[in-house]
């Protein structure tokens, strides 16, 4: 794996500007799987957004997206019942994934989520990265490091996005945000550089997009 850069990046303004061109484009859901026979074959590279149920992560997709209902959202955990996969312009594939942890589902679904979403995770060449969505009100659960255990193991590099951040106070924020740098030092595939958004006020989310688009 290539090394990784240790301190964050200054994004000039074109290349927040070809992320914000990239994200405003066409981006339409194109397959559905809730089982390991029904993933898609993959429309070249793939960005994957994981993380507990109720993190955000639908949000999230809607708020790089510029859109309101692309990915659902709901309050209620566990609603993302199969992996969605978005096709960004014929460049990108996004891929939200559903959330691990708490679900308002059944345990045998719930399992067969799990169990699909570890498949994609371990086996899919053209994922290039897994934004792996953290609460910042709460920082790192036991899930989360499991899911990283699985991404060390299977050399699949991930970014922890903070979400949320316009839920909690800046000193709070500052330290879930240094303990979570902590964590990743331990884990091979992190990527070291933590974003930090909020898909209500759009903190965070150009800079993402930014990121995301230097992948394709």
């Amino acid at each position: 794996m290539a090394d990784l850069p240790a301190v964050d990046e200054s994004f000039t303004p074109a290349a927040l500007e070809r992320g914000r061109l990239l994200f405003a484009g066409p981006c339409d859901f194109f397959a559905g799987a809730m089982t390991v026979p029904q993933l898609a074959p993959a429309r070249g590279q793939e960005i994957a957004f994981a993380g507990r149920s109720n993190v955000g992560k639908s949000s999230l997709v809607n708020a790089l997206t510029g859109r309101k209902t692309l990915a659902r959202v709901s309050n209620t955990p566990g609603r993302t019942q199969q992996l969605n996969f978005f096709d960004l312009g014929g460049i990108l594939s996004l891929v939200d994934l559903p959330g691990y942890g708490y679900s308002s589902v059944g345990k045998a679904k719930a399992a067969a989520w799990t169990e699909t979403t570890r498949a994609y995770l371990k086996g899919r060449t053209e994922l290039k990265r897994v934004c792996l969505l953290v609460d910042s009100r709460h920082g790192l659960k036991p899930g989360d490091e499991d899911i990283m255990k699985l991404l060390d193991k299977s050399a699949v590099i991930y970014q922890v996005v903070l979400t949320k951040a316009d839920k909690t106070g800046p000193q709070a924020l500052a330290e879930v945000k240094a303990a979570t740098a902590e964590t990743l030092k331990r884990h091979v595939a992190a990527h070291p550089i933590i974003r930090v958004t909020s898909s209500e006020n759009g903190s965070g989310i150009p800079e993402l997009r930014a990121e995301l688009a230097a992948l394709a």
